[in-house]
């Protein structure tokens, strides 16, 4: 079944299906352009690894003990002497060190084994602060700072967005493209939810056919392939909410299609 939405479909924001949804799409990112790019180059999935602990990550409750004994009889209780009740504990959470993976995508020039470009899909993790941040801003500004272009992939409302100069620019989605021999210039790709992902030109090295990423038929393909539309209830809210100028509008898209 297909996705109701024209564009990005935001009950794949949800957290409960971000991790499949991220990395899939990763994949089918590969595979959709693999084939455009052979023989000079290929689509390498690489993985980002850090440790994180913050007000997000992963927390071990500490349960209730409860210390069983057989029954006794009044009698027997009469004989036992009554101790003064101890203090009531307060239950708290323990932040865990958390071991966190995030994939991403190199497009590698086969005869060199130069990485030629980065292509990102931001995660919740990356638009939050704290480590999460901190471990993809650096590899950021390591990309910057390359002569590696740079594909940045934003599909999550929540967060604060990755940072651009003097940038008043409001969307719901971006997408930026950064050609190494254009910064501190870049090609940004803003979006609402109720408009079509924008296609765009994967750089290469100068000179090449560079192809056009079809980043909707991406994700319609990827959300069909998962069987998402038998892991959604479209009778829930979106987590995370939409804006209010959005949600009569997603609703009636919704009624329209017979899911609400």
């Amino acid at each position: 079944m297909p996705s109701p939405f024209p564009g990005m479909n935001p009950y794949l924001e949800n957290p409960e299906l971000w991790a499949e949804v991220h990395s899939r799409l990763i994949v089918a990112i590969a595979d959709a352009i693999a084939p455009q790019l052979r023989p000079k180059y290929r689509v390498a999935v690489e993985k980002r690894v850090y440790q994180m602990t913050d007000d997000n990550s992963v927390l071990v409750g500490i349960p209730d003990v409860a210390v069983g004994r057989s029954l006794t009889t009044t009698e027997e209780l009469s004989n036992i002497a009554v101790a003064s009740p101890p203090a009531k504990p307060v239950i708290v959470n323990l932040p865990m060190l958390e071991e966190v993976r995030e994939g991403y995508l190199e497009v590698r020039e086969v005869g060199t084994k130069e990485v030629v470009t980065a292509i990102e899909v931001l995660s919740p993790k990356n638009k939050r602060s704290k480590e999460g941040r901190k471990a993809y801003e650096s590899k950021r500004q390591q990309v910057l700072n390359s002569l590696t272009h740079l594909v940045e992939i934003d599909l999550l409302r929540s967060g604060e967005p990755m940072p651009i100069l003097a940038n008043q620019i409001q969307s719901d989605y971006r997408i930026l493209v950064s050609r190494s021999e254009s910064r501190p210039k870049a090609e940004l790709y803003p979006f609402g939810l109720q408009e079509k992902i924008p296609a765009f030109l994967l750089p290469l090295r100068r000179g090449d056919t560079e192809p056009l990423v079809d980043l909707q038929a991406v994700i319609h393909g990827v959300y069909d392939r998962a069987g998402f539309d038998l892991a959604i209830d479209y009778t829930r809210e979106r987590v995370p909410p939409l804006a209010s100028a959005d949600v009569a509008w997603a609703n009636g898209l919704l009624q329209q299609q017979g899911l609400r």
